[in-house]
């Protein structure tokens, strides 16, 4: 089994320009962005927690939250066996973030394994807990474990991208953009990181219904 990683800027110009030979309507998104930064992070027990702590909050709120939570010393999952719900709720987690965070703790994932694992394999791995949908799984896969071929049809700001770039009358579900660029692949990740960055340009640029 082959996995592809990319690791760094360069690895990834050389996705990018294997993209634009697929899909040559990269190639002015590639002028206008430059090289997206690769955003990576150590991933494990805690890079998950805090994603589904933050989710559906603002930056901020999410911020002060996992603060509270470090402070409290509440990352890590002997840490969190050990509190009460009632300790978990008093650093500003609610009722349905502290299930989710016991799920994440009881499926005690191998995260060192699952840098050997393909993608689909750490997609159902992830998700398999309550509160990882498949979006989270996969920032997971492109940003902790580097993977080349990820793309994320269920992000708004891609299928939004992705729109323009294809020049499709309405915003594609996350199946039609899947289907739309399978050939794409296995360069994916890096279309991922372009179409982002495409996306804050175009949100600059003109006032892009969302």
């Amino acid at each position: 089994m082959n996995i592809q990683i990319i690791e760094n800027k360069q690895e990834l110009k050389a996705h990018i320009n294997a993209l634009i030979a697929l899909e040559p309507r990269f190639a002015p998104v590639y002028e206008q962005v430059g090289v997206p930064d690769l955003r990576h992070n150590a991933g494990g027990f805690t890079q998950i927690m805090r994603a589904m702590v933050g989710q559906q909050l603002s930056v901020a709120a999410a911020a002060s939250i996992w603060q509270r939570l470090v402070e409290a010393g509440l990352t890590t999952p002997s840490a969190i066996r050990a509190a009460t719900d009632e300790d978990l709720r008093a650093q500003g987690l609610s009722k349905q973030k502290i299930r989710y965070t016991r799920s994440l703790v009881e499926h005690d994932i191998d995260f060192a394994a699952l840098t050997t694992l393909p993608d689909d394999d750490v997609i159902d791995t992830l998700t398999a807990v309550v509160g990882i949908g498949r979006w989270t799984a996969e920032m997971y896969l492109l940003f902790s474990l580097q993977r080349a071929d990820v793309l994320a049809v269920d992000d708004l700001a891609i299928k939004v991208a992705a729109m323009e770039l294809l020049d499709l009358e309405e915003r594609p579900t996350p199946k039609q953009l899947k289907n739309l660029t399978q050939d794409w692949s296995p360069h994916r990740s890096a279309a991922s990181l372009l179409l982002w960055q495409y996306y804050g340009f175009l949100r600059q640029k003109t006032a892009i219904p969302l």
